[in-house]
């Protein structure tokens, strides 16, 4: 239900301009009209009229009007507490982003954790009618944004996303996914999904990563039904051995160290939960793995957006263009003088 006010109403005031023309325009019409005495006007009253005499005062009638649809516009009509709903393609998904300091050797450009971030920003802004929540996991984990449709604040959230958020130390995979579990599985979309994003092994934390992958396929809602969570599993990283910077006094060092990726463990979360599991070695593969998780199902969901402030000038605005013209033309057509 929408309602229209104004956004300056104080320009109706003008209207009050509009009595003194009215009053000036009768005023010039008696001047203008003839007289002439005669004894009896009974002779004139069978004299048909000609239609120009049924038009004469229509071009000051559409003035005012005209004049009235301006002040209008000035006055800036507006549409407020404007609901729309509409089924749109999307699925819940939650992504977990491991950012432990290996995140931050530099196999991938700059380094892991600024490729992960960047091509993360992309899948995110091709997925307009996605709700999309943020887990940061490292020795600990926690979220860093709920299921969200505001594109443009994840955005900005995963850009100020550092390895330095998380003081403890360690890759804890297991409860970066039981955290993002339990962030979606409330989630009212037929379709969720948890893309998780590490570089290597869980070797701190309270939860193993294949309990937490039965857990996901166990969830219940509150209603008691099943609640299926599909997992997708990244490795990052190359095969061997990645320069990784260090800090020395004689200033940043880059060492190979090498590169441990538990593969076989996210292999078999991806399949616990029906996902898949993807190895990227550099940013272009990267691409590619996200790109292919863009081709997921999607189901039906029912978005209602908000307006709360809607532009309503343009009928005004038409309507005073073609009444204008309507005066002109009668004004210089129809009731023209002849020479």
């Amino acid at each position: 239900m929408s309602s229209v006010n104004f956004q300056n109403p104080e320009y109706f005031y003008l209207l009050i301009l509009l009595v003194p023309m009215i009053v000036w325009y009768i005023w010039k019409r008696k001047r203008m009209t003839a007289n002439m005495q005669v004894s009896s006007t009974a002779v004139f009253l069978d004299v048909p009229k000609s239609f120009r005499y049924y038009l004469l005062h229509l071009p000051f009638v559409l003035r005012m009007i005209v004049l009235t649809l301006v002040i209008v516009l000035l006055a800036r009509p507006q549409s407020t507490d404007n609901w729309s709903s509409k089924d749109v393609e999307g699925i819940d998904i939650v992504m977990a982003l491991d950012i432990s300091g290996s995140m931050l050797a530099e196999d991938l450009k700059p380094n892991r954790l600024e490729a992960a971030k960047n091509v993360a920003i992309e899948f995110v802004n091709s997925r307009q009618n996605d709700n999309i929540g943020l887990v940061l996991f490292s020795g600990e984990s926690f979220t860093q944004s709920p299921l969200t449709t505001d594109k443009m604040a994840l955005c900005n959230l995963f850009s100020a996303v550092s390895c330095e958020m998380i003081d403890v130390p360690g890759t804890a995979v297991g409860m970066g996914l039981a955290t993002a579990i339990n962030r979606i599985k409330e989630s009212k979309a037929k379709s969720k999904v948890i893309i998780l994003l590490t570089d290597g092994t869980n070797n701190v934390g309270e939860i193993d990563p294949i309990m937490a992958a039965e857990l996901a396929n166990s969830v219940k809602n509150d209603a008691g039904e099943d609640v299926k969570i599909r997992v997708y599993t990244i490795g990052v990283g190359t095969k061997g051995m990645a320069p990784f910077p260090f800090q020395t006094v004689f200033g940043v060092q880059r060492q190979m160290v090498p590169v441990d990726i538990d593969e076989p463990t996210l292999k078999k979360i991806a399949e616990i939960t029906g996902g898949k599991y993807f190895r990227a070695t550099d940013n272009e593969s990267l691409q590619n793995i996200y790109k292919e998780i863009d081709k997921l199902e999607k189901t039906k969901v029912s978005v209602q957006e908000y307006s709360k402030k809607r532009e309503e000038f343009m009928p005004f605005a038409v309507a005073a263009a073609v009444l204008l013209l309507l005066e002109l033309l009668i004004r210089h057509l129809v009731l023209r003088h002849n020479p």
